[in-house]
């Protein structure tokens, strides 16, 4: 046998060895399945929006572009619409008024209507007291307070950055939370920052 047939068998052998050895603690590391504690998934409850004056949905009837279009929530909570002229909609989510506006198509105009709501933009919040331009603004997914406070063009010098009142749309209360930079802010809010006090 010559030196090199000898030193490439001596190399197969290392090879073959290494891979039995990896083989062996893999299955060692492989934790017995009745040992392993189940995983149970922790799911946060959506949040469902409430639809409120102000908002702007887009209705599509299927096979009637005539009855289909984008409308607005009115000050008094309703949406009107062709035929089936004035529904209430406030307080209902999109898939409830979907429901309610087939149920009423139902009636008498379309024998089955299949109807779909999104809403398209929704109704504004207030920030008022210590920023720099208090007013109404448009409300984008996901804003927090932070980010309302900086479109209000900042705190003003009095401000006091470490708590903030919310009244949501709907509630006869307003509610003090920390102000955090997570600290959402929902359609429809009054954010009031108030007077630091020295």
């Amino acid at each position: 046998m010559t030196n090199r047939l000898r030193q490439a068998m001596a190399g197969l052998f290392l090879i073959v060895i290494t891979l039995l050895g990896t083989c062996a603690v893999a299955q060692a590391q492989v934790p017995d399945a009745s040992a392993v504690a189940p995983v149970t998934a922790s799911v946060s409850p959506g949040y469902e929006y409430r639809l409120g004056s102000g908002d702007k949905i887009r209705l599509i009837i299927f096979g009637e572009p005539d009855l289909s279009g984008e409308f607005t929530i009115s000050g008094d909570g309703l949406v009107a619409l062709p035929l089936i002229r004035e529904v209430p909609a406030a307080g209902l989510t999109a898939s409830e008024l979907q429901v309610k506006v087939e149920n009423a198509f139902k009636e008498g105009y379309l024998k089955d209507p299949r109807v779909s709501i999104e809403v398209l933009s929704f109704r504004p919040f207030y920030i008022l007291g210590e920023v720099n331009k208090p007013g109404q603004y448009p409300y984008s997914n996901g804003i927090t307070v932070v980010n309302a406070v900086a479109l209000a063009s900042g705190f003003s010098y009095r401000a006091n950055q470490k708590k903030v009142y919310i009244r949501h749309a709907g509630a006869t209360a307003e509610e003090e939370v920390p102000l955090t930079s997570t600290t959402l802010v929902a359609p429809g809010d009054t954010i009031r920052i108030a007077e630091r006090y020295f």
